[in-house]
């Protein structure tokens, strides 16, 4: 397998991905992400080099962007709103590569880049309908914080989530 940086070539077979997981949420009653996001933010997350790929047998699998800030940052009481963090952003594993430790593979890179980066911290916020992922993420030692975050859209439609963090490890390089 091959984890690296997203490039613009890789955009359409990104979206495709995505599409494709996004009716598989659909399917499970997890009404999260449409046709606009996350797929309209992928081409700016690789302008900005924060999106990252896993490949297998030359087929992406799995992405997740690592953003600076996150709309919902002010809203939530973290463990310490000083230090430097990253938000991880747009996590997803192709269908037929889940229960696999895709994920947790991820996770850990995600970490590890984080890490490298500079982040004492790596946040994230998880829709409160989304079971699977909050328990993911517990699972895996992220702590929810107080507070949560309401993304309210144009038609009225509501998000409520919930942030969550862990507290990276220092990693020499």
């Amino acid at each position: 397998m091959e984890f690296r940086l997203a490039e613009i070539q890789d955009l359409p077979e990104i979206k495709s991905v995505y599409k494709q997981i996004i009716k598989a949420m659909d399917n499970e009653g997890i009404q999260i992400w449409d046709d606009i996001y996350p797929c309209d933010y992928f081409e700016d997350d690789i302008k900005n080099k924060r999106l990252y790929i896993l490949i297998k047998n030359q087929k992406i699998i799995s992405a997740f962007a690592l953003c600076n800030e996150n709309r919902g940052e002010k809203f939530v009481k973290w463990e310490n709103n000083n230090a430097k963090s990253l938000y991880l952003d747009r996590f997803a594993v192709k269908k037929n590569y889940q229960k696999k430790g895709i994920a947790s593979l991820m996770l850990e890179k995600a970490k590890q880049v984080a890490s490298n980066l500079g982040a004492k911290y790596l946040r994230l916020f998880v829709v409160d309908i989304n079971k699977p992922a909050i328990n993911f993420y517990q699972k895996k030692g992220f702590k929810r914080v107080d507070g949560r975050y309401i993304e309210v859209f144009g038609d009225g439609f509501k998000l409520r989530e919930y942030g969550y963090e862990i507290k990276l490890l220092e990693i020499t390089k």
